[in-house]
Parts: structure tokens; sequence; C-alpha cells
């Protein structure tokens, strides 16, 4: 064994842990998260399929494309940690009052804006 390389030992168990090891490791854990939402994430994250549904209608043009990456976004973060962070709610707040005429024209984009608080 070289000289160089790390040691470590880990007592007790490891189940539900999360570690990574070595210069260029990286560990991330979701325990627990996926799948648990609560209503409010329930009702952003439908609203947030519709809104992306009801695009597929519409012209699309860049500001609609960068609307639809938000939505995406919001749904895979949604799904997998059960809640949209802070971040997150506020780019699609950005977005949504830079996109008013579209708020006004589909019910799913006024849905979305109210449960960001728009």
């Amino acid at each position: 064994m070289a000289t160089d390389e790390p040691n470590f030992s880990i007592n007790g168990g490891v189940s539900h842990s999360t570690f990574a090891v070595g210069s260029h490791a990286h560990a991330e854990s979701h325990h627990g998260t996926a799948g648990q939402r609560d209503q409010a994430a329930e009702e952003l994250l439908k609203a947030v399929r519709e809104l992306r549904a009801d695009l597929t209608r519409v012209r699309a043009d860049e500001r609609t494309a960068e609307l639809d990456a938000a939505l995406a976004d919001t749904e895979d973060e949604i799904t997998r940690t059960g809640q949209a962070g802070p971040t997150r709610m506020e780019r699609l707040r950005q977005l949504l009052a830079d996109s008013q005429a579209l708020v006004g024209l589909l019910a799913s984009a006024g849905a979305v804006a109210g449960l960001v608080g728009i």
C-alpha cells in the first residue's frame, strides 16, 4: 500500500449513510426524500405539468423554451427531493413575470404563477 493513500475506518453500521473517499470524490444524499411531497409541492407539480403540456400548444420562441426548461427542472427537482427550492421558485417567478401575456392567455400559467407567489 502506498503511503499517500488515505486511510479511513467505519465504526458501526453504514445503512442510510452517504460518503465518498478520494481527492475528487463527491457524495450526495437524498435518503428518505424522494416521493415525500407536501400538499403545496403536489399542487405545484400538477400545475407545472399542466403548463408544460399547454406550452406545446403555443408558438414556441426563446421565452417559451426557457420557461419550459425551467419547468422541466422544477418537475425533476420536486420528483427527486419532494420540493422546489427557493432558487428554483425565484427563477420561475422571474420567467412568469417576463411572460405576462402568456400568463394571461393560459390558465395553467396563471395557476403556476399563483403557486410561486406572483
